[in-house]
Parts: structure tokens; sequence; C-alpha cells
């Protein structure tokens, strides 16, 4: 019986977690093909069947199970070995969208540095939808609903809950908002999300001719702080603005159905999974700190 080398015993945790050879390739950056070559090599070289191929995958014998648990932490004592010969900061990439970032993430990165010096977070804001294999990013928050894509899981951050806001100067000299009707006399100010148009649909009212438009909700909020008319946004990043007297709000949209901002993560485990859970922690006490 040959001794096996690390890699094919690494390619067998991966399999054997997984039970499946794909789940282990990705989680392992290599093709599926080669881990189940790795993987049927082990199995010669110890003169044993560890895995039942079957048609969703795979299902442990008995001596793989036995073999799995013991192999599963000598990988880990020699990974914590590791770790422990080079002690830089762990690094967490976080995707948000510019937005997000503007208004709520980066105000609050300070308080996440104090309570883990350990783990740096590099934050890459970006609309577009981040691919976890090949971008690099370990953790992103996205507004929608889920699901996101295969294999990824969600974790609601908060409900978008719509406030409708503009300054305190444009607020007096506006009348009090009675019926969401009332805003087709104002100047409205719209982002990429479009809200305006699908609120005044779902009230069966034309919507102004004419709106301010902008790319990015930040943007909308600035111009509204500025005194140019009535933005759309989400609660989760009013906060700031409500407190520094730069925007007061109009209206809140009630409705149940809306969308939210969502934490999404693949299932694959990572290089950077301990503090990733460490990050997402954060991240959902952060959101249910926002006000009301």
């Amino acid at each position: 019986m040959r001794t096996p080398n690390l890699n094919s015993l690494r390619m067998f945790d991966a399999a054997a977690r997984h039970l499946n050879f794909r789940l282990a390739a990705e989680e392992l950056n290599l093709t599926q093909g080669a881990v189940a070559q790795q993987v049927r090599r082990l199995e010669a070289d110890l003169g044993l069947k560890l895995f039942h191929r079957v048609a969703r995958g795979l299902t442990l014998t008995e001596i793989g199970s036995n073999y799995h648990a013991p192999v599963r932490r000598a990988i880990g004592i020699i990974d914590d070995a590791t770790r422990k010969l080079r002690p830089e900061n762990t690094r967490i990439t976080l995707s948000v969208t510019p937005s997000l970032a503007a208004k709520w993430l980066v105000p609050r990165l300070s308080s996440f540095a104090q309570l883990h010096p350990g783990i740096e977070v590099q934050t890459v804001a970006s609309e577009g939808l981040s691919n976890f294999q090949s971008d690099g990013v370990d953790i992103a928050i996205r507004q929608g609903r889920p699901p996101f894509g295969n294999g990824l899981h969600t974790e609601l951050l908060a409900p978008l809950d719509l406030r409708a806001v503009c300054s305190e100067s444009y607020a007096m000299t506006t009348d009090v908002i009675v019926r969401f009707e009332d805003f087709a006399k104002h100047q409205l100010i719209q982002d990429s999300h479009r809200h305006w148009d699908a609120l005044f649909e779902k009230a069966g009212v034309t919507a102004p001719d004419r709106m301010m438009q902008f790319n990015q909700t930040a943007l909308a909020m600035d111009a509204a702080a500025n005194g140019q008319g009535v933005a759309l946004a989400p609660r989760l990043l009013l906060d700031i603005e409500f407190a520094q007297g730069k925007l007061t709000q109009l209206w809140q949209d009630t409705q149940t159905e809306q969308s939210g901002y969502y934490i999404v993560y693949p299932h694959i485990q990572t290089p950077n999974a301990t503090g990733r859970g460490e990050v997402i922690d954060w991240l959902l006490s952060a959101g249910k700190d926002v006000g009301v």
C-alpha cells in the first residue's frame, strides 16, 4: 500500500464533504476530471474503494466514511499550523454598489476594524454582479429578490423600505403629501432603479413627463439634499443624511412586497471562511441598527 500524497487527500476530503466531484472541483479551483482522477488514484494506492458512484453524485463507502474523519482532522491541523507560520491579516473582499458603499458601508467600517483588527475588508464598489469564482469576491451585497444564482446563500440585510426625501428648504415650500398622486406636481429625481415609474404605474397614475435622472441612488439623494426636488431612497441609506439634517422625509412606501438588500455568498468554503463569517455577522448587526 503506497502512502497517499497530501493533494490527493485534500481532493478526497473535498469530495467527501460535498459528495460531488463538480462541487469539490469548484472549491479547489480545479477541473472536475482532475479531482475524479486523483480520487481514483488514491483508491488505487490504498487498494480500497472509498466512494460509490451514484446517479446524482457520490456516497461514501463504510471504509471511506471511517477514513474521512481522521483525514479531515489531519488537514485541519496542517492548515492551522500553516496559518500560524504566516500571521498576516485575513483579507475579505466585499462587493457592494457605489451608493451603498458611500452612504452606508464606508462610514461604518471603522467600527468593524475596532472589533476585528485581524480582518482586513477590501471594498469593491460596482453595479455589476459578482462572479465569486473569477472576481476574487468573498461576499456581495445586492438589491433585489433572491435567488441570485445557483450555489449561493443569501441573508436579508434590510428591506428596501423606500422613502421620499427632500431638503428642509424644499419641504417648507411644498404642501403636505396626502396621497401618492400628489407627487405628480413635484420635481422628482429618479435613479436607475426607476422606482418612481413603478410606483406611479402601480397607483394607476400618469407619471410626470420629465424627471431629473441619475444612474446612482447616492447622486439622486445629493440632488435632493441640494433642494432640486424629491428623491426615492431606501431607508438603509438615509441615517447619516437624516442625522445631519440634509434630508427630510415626505412619504414612506408601506407596501409589503418590496425587495431588499441581501448579503450573498457562495455555499462552498473559501480560504477566508472564518473571516467571511465574522464580516457577515457584523453586517447583519449593523443592518439591524438602522433607524425606523
